[in-house]
């Protein structure tokens, strides 16, 4: 098994991380050096095996040094949203107990106030210039041994991920403690996608994302070539995958669909020979999206349905998709289970609650024994579920119909209605409101928000824009509502729940 130790003994100049269109590289050699300054310095500071660190960056090739130097100290390091405001990032890094908290000089504009909203995180660090409340890490690492830690416990990332209260959680894997040198991310899944140390892998998308960071650290764990786009442009995304001879990648439908819209001549100008599999979830994708990419790349598409709770996997290869169109596959990790809303178990073709079976709890919910056991069906605890609802054929196919709590998913992000609600309704024109998703050409979904006025607000144009412009400064960007649409009373019960159903069928007739 390797890791990035007895890779920089192996290979020390390939090149273990790259960002596209640049001269930005980082060598196995150098990321074993300077990931071991990192542990190093978390172990100065006094962190020990099972403590709590995060990182607040961009898309920057400091990323990979700062995972791997967290990790092979056996500490939980948990990747910020980089779209965060800084009292979202602050819940995070507060939340999960971090130690010490690594930023980018490009993040001040949110780093510097985190930095006064943290005040029991006692380790904050900056790269690549400075930043007001952080330690120049830089000028740190000049100083500190590139040498690994006497003993180099197996850590772990610890992702958060949004409830249906709107505040995310930390998602922690029940992982069995294990030297670094029995190998990270290392698995029969990822070899089986043909990964080896030959791969080169173009991540498009932000490296806070579980997807994108776990596979990149998978191909490092193996010994390939990571090629990580600073953002995703379409055309670029393309290009790079003839100029780096890009063997792997991994997508989320509506970066297929910006595919798509490109002229003929746009598409077929580059050479994607390389190309071996292209691996997508995120989101549902749309049949007719699917069917025309694989068409067009040929059958390397492999989808997958997964959390990052890990209680279960799905996958499907192109061959297959062809014959079972709109299914997400069989699962690979754990036994399907559908369920009614009697906690019955239901027949193939029934639709309900989608449940793994595993032998035991993969994951628990950090500092939420509530959440943890809600996710647990109450007759059999083994079986775990994260809010979908689908069905499974005769021949064991999943296919999801909807989300448990009316999740939106727009561009594979996401977005939880509830932190947006909280926001629009502190408005004093506004006496109620619902976020909903409704249907997006590129997106696939993207943010309404349906108000009920006040008795003395007039319904505008005007008013829409400003009740837009209000949540800017409350919520990530890809939060903000793109239009509001007003009602004259919302469908509440009598207990004050909302029945969002009726306000969602207005907009999804289909549904």
């Amino acid at each position: 098994m390797a890791y990035p130790g007895s890779l920089a003994q192996q290979q020390p100049t390939k090149p273990a991380v790259v960002i596209a269109g640049t001269d930005q590289q980082l060598d196995y050699q150098s990321l074993d050096q300077r990931s071991n300054q990192i542990a190093q310095l978390l172990w100065q500071q006094g962190l020990r095996p099972g403590d709590h660190v995060a990182i607040f960056m961009e898309n920057n090739l400091r990323y990979f040094e700062i995972i791997w130097g967290a990790v092979r100290s056996g500490l939980v390091i948990t990747p910020i949203n980089r779209y965060f405001t800084p009292d979202e990032a602050a819940y995070v890094v507060n939340d999960s107990g971090a130690q010490a908290l690594f930023v980018s000089s490009y993040m001040s504009a949110v780093a510097v106030p985190l930095a006064q909203l943290t005040p029991n995180c006692p380790g904050k660090f900056v790269v690549d210039g400075g930043c007001t409340g952080y330690q120049d890490l830089d000028a740190l690492q000049s100083t500190l041994p590139t040498t690994p830690l006497a003993q180099e416990p197996r850590g772990q990332v610890m992702f958060y991920s949004s409830g249906t209260t709107g505040r995310p959680k930390g998602i922690l894997r029940n992982e069995p403690a294990a030297p670094m040198a029995d190998g990270m991310y290392i698995n029969a899944r990822l070899r089986g996608y043909g990964m080896d140390e030959h791969a080169v892998y173009l991540s498009p998308a932000p490296i806070y994302h579980a997807a994108p960071l776990g596979h990149c650290m998978g191909v490092l764990s193996l010994g390939g070539t990571v090629v990580m786009m600073p953002r995703f442009d379409v055309l670029q995304a393309l290009g790079y995958i003839e100029h780096y001879r890009i063997t792997h990648s991994q997508w989320v439908p509506t970066m297929f669909v910006r595919m798509l819209k490109l002229t003929e001549a746009e598409r077929l100008q580059f050479d994607l020979s390389s190309h071996k599999l292209a691996l997508h979830a995120a989101a549902p994708c749309p049949v007719e999206v699917k069917r025309q990419m694989i068409e067009w790349w040929g059958p390397i598409l492999l989808e997958y349905y997964a959390g990052s709770e890990g209680n279960g996997t799905t996958v499907i290869d192109s061959s297959e998709w062809l014959a079972k169109p709109g299914s997400v596959g069989r699962a690979r990790i754990g036994k399907l289970r559908i369920c009614d809303d009697d906690d019955q178990e239901l027949p193939p073709g029934k639709e309900g609650l989608v449940y793994f079976e595993r032998d035991v709890v993969p994951f628990q919910y950090h500092n939420d024994p509530t959440k943890t056991k809600k996710a647990q069906h109450p007759k059999h605890p083994n079986w775990t579920a994260l809010g979908d609802v689908g069905y499974v054929d005769t021949d064991g196919y999943l296919f999801l119909t909807d989300r448990k709590s009316f999740m939106i998913i727009s561009g594979g992000v996401n977005i939880y209605p509830q932190a947006i609600e909280n926001a629009l309704v502190l408005h004093p024109a506004v006496a109620d409101v619902a976020v909903i998703g409704v249907p997006h050409e590129d997106f696939g979904e993207e943010v309404k928000a349906v108000v009920e006025l006040m008795p003395e607000a007039l319904a505008s144009d005007d008013l829409a824009q400003q009740l837009i412009d209000f949540t800017r400064d409350k919520v990530a960007a890809y939060m903000v509502p793109r239009s509001v649409d007003f009602t004259d009373a919302l469908p509440r019960l009598p207990t004050g729940k909302l029945y969002k159903n009726k306000v969602r069928d207005e907009y999804w007739p289909s549904r």
